[in-house]
């Protein structure tokens, strides 16, 4: 492993900051609000289960922006397996996701 210098690692977190950051502004929180109306039904339900199959569905406000990104896309190109999410992100276009994901990013994760 190479032994990396102080100023070197400062660069490589500030790197990673912005490029989070540019990768969270691609998404439009208000337009996100909206497009998400259909996910909390489910996912902004305090410990709601859902019946078939019976499972916890997660709370996801507050989650890592490109987490969300990423997820939704693996519903889209079958990589996630969830009858309901494969549908939901089915739809989805690549600025419909990045808005869905900036708005439950924005939100707190209580």
């Amino acid at each position: 492993m190479r032994n990396l210098t102080i100023p070197a690692l400062l660069l490589s977190a500030v790197s990673t900051l912005m490029t989070a950051e540019t990768a969270q502004a691609a998404g439009d929180v208000e337009a996100g609000r909206v497009k998400a109306y259909t996910c909390t039904g489910c996912h902004g339900i305090p410990g709601y289960n859902n019946i078939y199959p019976t499972y916890k569905v997660p709370k996801i406000g507050g989650q890592n922006y490109q987490y969300l990104v990423l997820a939704l896309k693996a519903y889209q190109d079958g990589e996630r397996d969830h009858k309901t999410m494969d549908l939901q992100a089915e739809s989805l276009s690549e600025q419909d996701i990045e808005d869905v994901a900036a708005y439950f990013a924005s939100l707190g994760g209580d």
